[in-house]
């Protein structure tokens, strides 16, 4: 579990590291917004699966609930469903081509719950700076003084 919890700490970096907008670990789920980055456990627990690093992408709560009302009013593909099903692929291929870029091996989940998410099988090899790392050793981010 801590081999996992390591990796989607180095996820969350390398998101946030390219620019995208990365929930923090243990907010409520409801407000938050952009890349949720969670360890799931669940297939682990119930089937002796490997646990998992998931990337989740959640937009706007305007965004989701614009597409739940139209599906729960079994309206069609209305707009708004589209919207949100495209921004659901565009964000879930991003993060992987992003991953990937960073040396990450990243795959689309072969969950049928949850078809937009991003599996992170494995980091960046041994050695490799990620994109989030300061250049020196001597600098350090900005901040208070200690």
């Amino acid at each position: 579990m801590a081999e996992a919890e390591r990796l989607a700490e180095q996820v969350r970096d390398e998101l946030t590291a390219a620019g995208l907008p990365v929930a923090s670990p243990g907010l409520a789920p409801e407000p938050a917004v952009g890349a949720l980055v969670r360890v799931d456990a669940w297939n682990h627990h119930f089937h002796g699966e490997e646990i998992e690093v998931v990337v989740s992408w959640k937009g706007s709560s305007r965004l989701r609930s614009n597409a739940m009302r139209d599906a729960r009013q079994h309206r069609g593909v209305t707009p708004a469903i589209r919207q949100y099903g495209e921004t659901q692929m565009a964000m879930a291929a991003a993060v992987i081509a992003i991953l990937s870029a960073a040396g990450f091996t990243a795959r689309d989940h072969d969950n049928d719950m949850s078809p937009f998410d991003v599996r992170v099988l494995a980091g960046p090899e041994a050695g490799r700076r990620p994109a989030s790392a300061f250049p020196d050793e001597d600098l350090v981010p900005p901040g208070p003084a200690t």
